[in-house]
């Protein structure tokens, strides 16, 4: 039984993660996988895939559908990575009974594609005073797809706002209610049963962002652990970081699309590095053996209605 590991330029991770599979007397070995060119008939050597890179890298999306289609589990499923972004988000979330910021959905200023007038007659003007209205001011802009606080604007007039619009290019943008939180975690969920909430400021440096000094009352930690679980199992991501702001006693759901999360030491600190090494090893071994299997949410239903979260777990 073998584990492929699919990695960028990270190091400490991935190397951690091997030496921590085959040093088990399991049976399961894993290894870094290694591509030159993919035919129809080859087969697919691994049981289960470690996916950090492929949003990335499009060769290597296209290598892990090829992967699920010959039988391989792959972390976290490709199929529903790509459908994902952050509108589809807020909208599952409010089915399944998590609170979320208000979110407008913005069309895009610019495309890539050949686009023209006549391609776009279905639009009209954005009514800014009706976005504003709704959302409320201060307010987040920030792109559908994506991540690492990368082309967010901090918005407090109508005229920001139009304005960092105009700047966003060929994105596609949202617009949120701005929280202003008590509190804020972020939190590790690990094949949809691991939960490791940390203290969180995105003000400060990269590395020194996570903060050990974090309390939360025994109530509120279970009520976050449950949060996050709704939402990976509802999202079918087996590795993912929930971020929440912490509201008066309420959390609210502020970003749970990351599928490949910062796991680097010097960032996120060596206690939680140990334990994301631990529980990811632990959860590759398990679809490895056959120990755990793997259902799959079903979006359409999460989408009609306020599912039996049993069908997700």
């Amino acid at each position: 039984m073998r584990v492929g590991i699919l990695c960028g330029r990270e190091r400490a991770f991935p190397d951690a993660l091997i030496g921590r599979i085959n040093e088990g007397s399991g049976g399961v070995r894993a290894e870094m996988i290694q591509l030159n060119g993919t035919r129809l008939d080859d087969p697919t050597p691994y049981s289960v895939i470690l996916d950090r890179i492929s949003h990335e890298v499009p060769y290597y999306r296209v290598y892990t559908g090829k992967a699920i289609a010959d039988g391989a589990v792959v972390i976290n499923n490709p199929f529903w990575w790509s459908a994902d972004n952050k509108f589809l988000e807020c909208i599952l979330a409010r089915r399944v009974g998590i609170s979320v910021p208000r979110t407008v959905l913005l069309p895009n200023v610019t495309y890539e594609a050949d686009i023209i007038d006549a391609s776009l007659r279905n639009l009209g003007p954005i009514d800014w005073d009706a976005v504003i209205e709704y959302v409320g001011l201060p307010a987040v802009l920030k792109p559908v797809m994506g991540g690492g606080n990368k082309n967010v604007s901090l918005i407090a007039t109508k005229q920001e706002l139009v304005a960092a619009h105009a700047q966003s290019g060929s994105l596609t943008m949202i617009v949120q209610e701005r929280i202003l939180y008590d509190n804020y975690c972020r939190c590790w969920v690990i094949g949809r049963e691991h939960v490791r909430i940390a203290g969180y400021d995105h003000h400060m440096p990269r590395h020194e962002r996570y903060r050990s000094d974090h309390r939360l009352s025994r109530s509120l930690h279970d009520e976050i652990v449950e949060c996050c679980l709704t939402l990976t199992r509802s999202l079918g991501f087996d590795m993912d970081t929930v971020e929440l702001g912490i509201r008066g006693a309420e959390p609210v759901g502020i970003d749970w699309l990351n599928p490949a999360p910062d796991c680097d030491p010097p960032s996120i600190g060596q206690d939680n590095f140990e334990w994301v090494v631990e529980h990811v090893a632990e959860m590759l071994i398990s679809y490895a053996t056959g120990e755990q299997r793997r259902p799959e949410p079903n979006w359409l239903a999460l989408c009609g209605a306020v599912p039996d979260l049993s069908v997700v777990r």
